[in-house]
């Protein structure tokens, strides 16, 4: 993996897991979103490659004038860390992509940046209805 200066926060901020949990309670049960975000607030936080993430959520990246895409490559160059994003994996066995509960358009401005380039992420699992950290 080649050198990249630091893009990464330590932890995500408070807002990126009300974030998450917002968009979560779209798609999942109340219960099951308390403990999704739970275990994301608990998970460590590890690295993945930018085009791979976008490859498992099977997203589109996001064109490089979208505002918030923008912003990012903006604090990108200046040098200030992004918080790391929020992930559930999938399962393509059963045709389920990876989740980006909280971070999407983070994961599409590195990919402007450089698709090579690591994201931090904080990733969960839900098994069989079970909810564990990666």
């Amino acid at each position: 993996m080649p050198k990249h200066p630091k893009l990464w926060k330590q932890k995500p901020e408070a807002k990126d897991f009300s974030a998450g949990q917002h968009y979560l309670s779209l798609i999942h049960p109340t219960r099951q979103v308390k403990r999704l975000v739970h275990a994301l607030r608990s998970a460590k936080t590890v690295e993945y490659i930018a085009k791979d993430l976008l490859r498992a959520s099977a997203l589109p990246l996001l064109p490089r004038e979208e505002s918030h895409v923008e912003d990012d490559l903006k604090r990108i160059a200046k040098g200030k860390p992004l918080s790391p994003v929020l992930l559930i994996q999938g399962d393509m066995s059963r045709a389920v992509p990876l989740i980006i509960a909280d971070g999407y358009h983070r994961v599409c401005a590195v990919c402007y940046y450089d698709e090579d380039a690591p994201i931090a992420c904080r990733l969960i699992r839900i098994s069989n209805g079970s909810v564990t950290r990666k």
